[in-house]
């Protein structure tokens, strides 16, 4: 199933990796819900919310990501880190965040929101 390619704005940052666009999205929820004040030095992004958040259920509901990968990408999102392979209390949460940014990344590749 192939589907259109977006066209992207000049005046929009893409993002370098799936990690910075998942801390991208959690923040900026957070702002959009009033828990965090915006400070308003993030750049405008290639995407909305609702695209990250749609392409994210597609994902997960597709079965390309887990629920126990989607609970790993919220408690480290909250965190503002990726889990550490080399901790051992971390080892399979570090499996489990490599897999889904992995397949993040390249879901949102062929959107063009990362380089």
């Amino acid at each position: 199933m192939n589907e259109p390619q977006q066209i992207i704005a000049s005046n929009t940052e893409k993002f370098h990796t799936a990690e910075q666009m998942w801390f991208w999205f959690l923040y900026s929820k957070s702002v959009r819900t009033g828990f965090i004040q915006n400070h308003n030095n993030s750049a405008k992004r290639v995407c909305e919310l609702l695209d990250v958040e749609t392409l994210i259920t597609k994902l997960y509901l597709s079965g390309q990501l887990t629920e126990e990968q989607l609970a790993v990408m919220k408690k480290f999102g909250d965190k503002r880190r990726a889990p550490h392979q080399y901790i051992w209390a971390e080892n399979h949460a570090a499996y489990l965040w490599h897999g889904a940014m992995n397949t993040l990344e390249n879901a949102a590749r062929k959107k063009g929101w990362i380089d």
